[in-house]
C-alpha cells in the first residue's frame, strides 16, 4: 500500500534526496510469518525503529550493519512519546534515509499506524504500509481456535482493552452480538472484561482462551470459561503479550489443534 507524495500539502515540497518510510507489520512473533515484502525492506533499510511486540526472533534477522532502535511502549513505560516518534520519522526521511518502522501484528490494527501515516503524508514524505498477520488471526490459528465456524460464530470482533483512561465500550452490544470476541492488551483488565460481559447477558460458562506469547517459542494456551477469566489470569500468572478470546469457537481448540495442518503450525511456532 503506497501513498504518493502528491497527497502532501502544497507548501511542503518533497526534497530530491528525501528517503522513504515503511510501516511494517511483523506479525505475531514467528519470523516465518513475516511477509516476503516485509523481509525485503528490512534487509534494505538504512534505519530500523522497532516496537515492544516485535519478538527477539524477528530482531535477530535485522541486518547487523543497520542501526536498530527500540521505540516501543509498555504499560506506564513509553520509550518515546508518540508525537516525538512521528517527528523522528519525518526527520530521518528528510535526511535521505530509508526507514523501516516495524510493529508487532499489523500496523493498522491497534498499532497507531494511522497516526504515523497521517504525519508522514502531511509532511510530504513517501510512505508505504506493509500489512502483517494480526495477532488475533495468527495466535488463534496456532492454538487451534477458528475465529469463525459454522454454527458457532458467523463473525469476529477485535477489541482493544487498553484505553487512554478507561474502557469506553458498548458492552451490551459485545455481549449480545454472537461474535467471537478477541481482546488485545486485556490481561490487566480481565476482571473488567468478565464483569461487564456477564453483567450484560453473556453466560459465565462461555468458553475463553488466554493465549500468552502467541506464535513464539514459549506460547501458552490457557482454556477455561468466562466466569473464571480473572482467576485464570492470576492463578496462571499470565504475562503480556497475551490475547483473550471469548466465544464458543474456543471449544474446538482441543479437536482442531490435533489436525496435522494446525499441529505443524503449532510446532513451527514452538
Amino acid at each position: 500500500m503506497t501513498f504518493s507524495t502528491q497527497q502532501k500539502p502544497a507548501n511542503q515540497p518533497k526534497s530530491s534526496n528525501a528517503g522513504k518510510v515503511w510501516l511494517v507489520g511483523a506479525g505475531p512473533g514467528n519470523p516465518d510469518l513475516l511477509t516476503v515484502k516485509a523481509l525485503r525492506v528490512i534487509q534494505q533499510a538504512d534505519l530500523i525503529l522497532f516496537d515492544n511486540l516485535v519478538s527477539e526472533d524477528i530482531r535477530t534477522i535485522f541486518p547487523k550493519s543497520v542501526p536498530a532502535f527500540y521505540v516501543g511502549k509498555r504499560k506506564d513505560d513509553h520509550s518515546i512519546p508518540q508525537k516525538e516518534l512521528n517527528s523522528l520519522l519525518v526527520k530521518k526521511a528528510r535526511q535521505g534515509l530509508n526507514v523501516v518502522r516495524i510493529k508487532g501484528g499489523d500496523p493498522f490494527v491497534f498499532g497507531r499506524g494511522g497516526e504515523e501515516l497521517l504525519t508522514l503524508i502531511e509532511a510530504g514524505i513517501d510512505a508505504e504500509v506493509i500489512p502483517g498477520i494480526t495477532s488475533a488471526s495468527g495466535c488463534t490459528s496456532a492454538a487451534g481456535i477458528p475465529l469463525t465456524h459454522r454454527g458457532l460464530a458467523q463473525g469476529c470482533t477485535f477489541v482493544t482493552a487498553h484505553g487512554e483512561t478507561e474502557l469506553n465500550l458498548d458492552w451490551r452490544a459485545l455481549a449480545q452480538i454472537g461474535h467471537t470476541l478477541v481482546f488485545y492488551m486485556g490481561v490487566s483488565r480481565a476482571h473488567v472484561i468478565k464483569q461487564n460481559l456477564c453483567m450484560h447477558g453473556l453466560s459465565g460458562s462461555t468458553p475463553v482462551a488466554i493465549i500468552e506469547n502467541g506464535c513464539r517459542k514459549n506460547q501458552r494456551d490457557i482454556i477455561g470459561n468466562l466466569g473464571e477469566l480473572d482467576a485464570l489470569v492470576e492463578s496462571q500468572n499470565v504475562q503480556s503479550p497475551a490475547l483473550i478470546v471469548v466465544g464458543d469457537v474456543v471449544s474446538l481448540a482441543g479437536k482442531l489443534k490435533a489436525m496435522p495442518e494446525l499441529e505443524e503450525l503449532a510446532q513451527n511456532c514452538a
